[in-house]
């Protein structure tokens, strides 16, 4: 996921200055009624605002108001994108270069509700996977791929993250849906649904949902951001994915995948593209999952775990899948016997190969996975309900 980014945001009568840097300067859409025509049909919707582009100054959404994203929206160090409860936010079906970015030392406070949920979707009137990019969030917390303060650059936008301040604080994100997302650049880069880029643990992840993207539905590079109640429902790659050190937890997992989709959940140790240069592997605590597949005669994995993941997993329940836990390469073999990579409680339900050991390590399942058919996954129907689609 690479790109660029412009700034425009329409609003009636209003102007907004931008400081003189190397991005490109804000361009002031007409919003007037002459110009801003819904359909063609002598209808006009004046309160309509069009953003995009790199900001420089806070930028508070108003309830009142109608926004669609029609490019790349930046938001710079020290800014805040605050959204209101109940705000549903369009995005032009162009693909990869609409999206939203936080950078490293911004802030987005997207506080949904149960009842009013915060949703980025398609402006398409048939939406599709990969109509427009995604929610994309950097911070300063530690990544594996550097070491120090130094940083990487992000797929899209291109924008650093990483560092060494764990604690990093990139906003709040409560009830948020995205849908319909993951256009790709090419065919390297692509948009998540969510993606967290080296977020520190001081930013709050609560009730999110990635519905229908074109590639991962969530994915972690590095950082320490915890999150719970997450939903990721017909991802066509990895519906959750984390590398380059990733060491956050996450607490209450429903996955729901189709034959067609990729792993429920695909963990690399590090970016097997640059290198592992802290020789620190992503260690995350993942609690209370659900994985549905679509049986095991059609689902080939749920989780794939490789290039010398570790982790920490309770209470997982999967069913309908080929191979429930798929181990690859001698690093994540490692850790299974030094118990940094273990598994306990889980149920499996028309899974046939529970534990696929290809790690040239030797070990019993036992050794990896105890308190079989002991876990209940999480309660999804209660915690799920209202606010998010299936």
């Amino acid at each position: 996921m690479k790109k660029q980014i412009i700034l425009g945001l329409a609003l009636a009568s209003m102007v907004f200055s931008c400081s003189t840097d190397d991005t490109s300067d804000i361009v002031i859409n007409d919003n007037s009624v002459t110009n801003n025509n819904s359909g063609g049909d002598g209808t006009t919707d004046p309160a309509t605002i069009f953003l995009s582009g790199t900001y420089t100054e806070d930028l508070t959404l108003d309830a009142n108001n109608t926004y669609k994203l029609n490019g790349s929206l930046i938001m710079t160090s020290g800014t805040t994108l605050t959204i209101p409860a109940c705000m549903t936010i369009q995005a032009l079906a162009s693909g990869a270069d609409v999206y939203i970015a936080i950078s490293q030392g911004a802030k987005i406070i997207a506080n949904g509700t149960a009842d009013c949920p915060i949703v980025f979707t398609s402006d398409a009137a048939s939406p599709a996977a990969g109509d427009w990019g995604g929610l994309i969030i950097l911070g300063k917390a530690p990544i594996n791929s550097v070491t120090g303060t130094n940083t990487a650059t992000s797929e899209i936008a291109s924008l650093p993250y990483g560092g060494n301040v764990a604690n990093d604080n990139s906003g709040s994100l409560n009830y948020v849906r995205v849908e319909y997302s993951g256009g790709a650049a090419d065919g390297q880069s692509e948009n998540n649904g969510f993606s967290f880029y080296g977020v520190g643990n001081a930013t709050s992840v609560n009730y999110i949902q990635a519905y229908a993207g074109k590639d991962d539905g969530i994915e972690f590079f590095g950082g320490t951001v915890n999150a719970s109640y997450i939903s990721v429902i017909n991802a066509e790659d990895d519906s959750v994915d984390w590398t380059e050190g990733f060491s956050g937890t996450l607490e209450h997992v429903y996955i729901s995948n189709r034959a067609s989709d990729d792993k429920a959940i695909e963990a690399d140790g590090y970016n097997t593209d640059f290198s592992n240069a802290t020789g620190i592997f992503s260690k995350p605590t993942v609690n209370n999952v659900t994985i549905v597949g679509e049986g095991s005669a059609n689902s080939s994995e749920a989780v794939r775990l490789r290039a010398g993941t570790q982790g920490l997993f309770s209470n997982i329940m999967i069913t309908g899948y080929a191979e429930g836990f798929d181990l690859d390469d001698l690093e994540t073999g490692n850790g299974v016997v030094s118990d940094d990579l273990q598994v306990t409680g889980v149920t499996f339900v028309d899974v046939t190969d529970k534990v696929k050991n290809d790690t040239t390590v030797t070990f019993t399942d036992a050794d990896f996975a105890t308190g079989e058919d002991t876990a209940t996954g999480t309660d999804y129907t209660t915690w799920g309900a209202g606010w998010t689609i299936n």
